[in-house]
C-alpha cells in the first residue's frame, strides 16, 4: 500500500534518495518558494506527475500533519535485511552502531530517533514487526526526511535478534534507570555497539533487558523520573560519537 510523504524537507530528502518510487506529487496552487521550485524541477526532470490543486485537497489527503503545501505519494517503505547490514559493517571494517527500539509506540518519537541516528551515522535502526509503530507519514515528517536515508530493519523477535548481534561481536547496551546500571558517561561505547531503548511508558521489557551486556542511565536531578525516549536517544548517541572521536 502506497504511503504519503508530507512536507517540504521530507519530500526533498526523498527526491535526493531516489525518484523511482515516487508515484505523484501534489502541490498547493500559488506556492512558489525556492524549495517548492526545487521539488518541481527535480520531479519534472524525473518524469514524476505533479498536480497543482487547492490547499483544501492537500488538507483532505493528510488532515493530521502540516503539509507545507506539498505531499508525495510513494511506494511502501522497503525495510532492510539485518544480514546485509552486518555484511556491510564487516566490509567497511568499522565499529558497528545500531539502535534497537523495543516497542516504541509514538511515531513522533520514532521519527526523532531516526533523525538523530542518521545525524550520528548509525548503521541502522531496528524495530519490532509487532506491537510497535512502523514507518508512517508522521514518522517521515518528524524525521525531516532521515527515514529515507537511515537503514531500517524490522525484526520478528527483539531478544533473539540481540543474541544474533552478540554472536557476531556486537555489545548490547540498554538504557534503563536501575541500581545495576552505570552512568552513561562511564560506559564504554568505543566497542561495536547496539543501543537498546524501551517504550515510552514501560521502558525495556524484562526479557530484552536480560539480553543486554550492560545497562546505562542518564542522571535525573529534578522531579521528573525520566526523559522522553527520543531525547535520551540523542544524548546517548552523541556520547557514543564523542567517545569514538577521542579514540
Amino acid at each position: 500500500m502506497s504511503e504519503y510523504i508530507v512536507g517540504r524537507n521530507p519530500v526533498i530528502e526523498h527526491l535526493k534518495h531516489g525518484t523511482q518510487d515516487i508515484e505523484k506529487i501534489w502541490i498547493t496552487e500559488g506556492t512558489t518558494d525556492s524549495r517548492i521550485r526545487h521539488i518541481i524541477a527535480t520531479a519534472e526532470a524525473a518524469g514524476i506527475p505533479i498536480k497543482r490543486c487547492p490547499r483544501r485537497e492537500l488538507d483532505r489527503l493528510e488532515p493530521s500533519l502540516p503539509h507545507q503545501g506539498v505531499i508525495a505519494l510513494v511506494n511502501p517503505t522497503r525495510y532492510n535485511d539485518l544480514q546485509s547490514i552486518l555484511a556491510k559493517i564487516e566490509r567497511n571494517k568499522h565499529n558497528a552502531l545500531l539502535v534497537m527500539l523495543d516497542n516504541i509506540q509514538d511515531p513522533r518519537n520514532l521519527g526523532a530517533i531516526l533523525r538523530t541516528a542518521d545525524a550520528v551515522g548509525a548503521d541502522a535502526v531496528l524495530i519490532p514487526k509487532n506491537r510497535a509503530v512502523g514507518i508512517t507519514a508522521a514518522v517521515h515528517k518528524t524525521s525531516a526526511g532521515a527515514s529515507t536515508h537511515i537503514p531500517i530493519v524490522r525484526v520478528t523477535n527483539v531478544a533473539h535478534t540481540l543474541d544474533k548481534l552478540k554472536n557476531v561481536g556486537i555489545w548490547v547496551a540498554g538504557a534503563a534507570a536501575e541500581d545495576a546500571s552505570c552512568p552513561y558517561t562511564d560506559a564504554d561505547f568505543g566497542v561495536p555497539l547496539c543501543l537498546v531503548l524501551g517504550s515510552e511508558g514501560k521502558g525495556i521489557r524484562r526479557l530484552v533487558k536480560q539480553k543486554c551486556d550492560y545497562l546505562v542511565h542518564l542522571p535525573m536531578l529534578g522531579k521528573i523520573e525520566s526523559l522522553n525516549v527520543s531525547v535520551a536517544a540523542g544524548v546517548l548517541l552523541y556520547e557514543v560519537i564523542r567517545q569514538r572521536s577521542k579514540a
